[in-house]
């Protein structure tokens, strides 16, 4: 499974001094199940992530990117052609771009 948002949010929080406990606490969560999602072993919602692109006053469609990439990695990830697959969908959705 990928962490690309959990890792980035781990750094947010890290730079900005916020203790895990605070987040979890925004999102009416545990502080267990908040680092387990900083861990990879969770996924956040991405309802939530919205919440804490608030909190934190980042760029909220950076953090959506991120949480949508590590989606689209645990789909394909062990796809012998993964590659080809991204580049199938890439031309697709540059196609439907106006």
């Amino acid at each position: 499974m990928s962490n690309i948002i959990g890792d980035k949010l781990k750094s947010l929080r890290e730079e900005k001094h916020i203790p895990q406990r605070l987040l979890a606490s925004l999102l009416n969560i545990d502080t267990a199940t908040y680092c387990k999602i900083e861990k990879g072993g969770r996924r956040i919602r991405r309802e939530q992530i919205l919440l804490v692109a608030d909190y934190l006053q980042v760029d909220k469609k950076q953090l959506l990117q991120l949480w949508s990439a590590d989606r689209i990695f645990d789909i394909i990830a062990d796809e012998e052609d993964a590659t080809q697959i991204l580049n199938v969908v890439s031309s697709n959705i540059l196609g439907y771009e106006h």
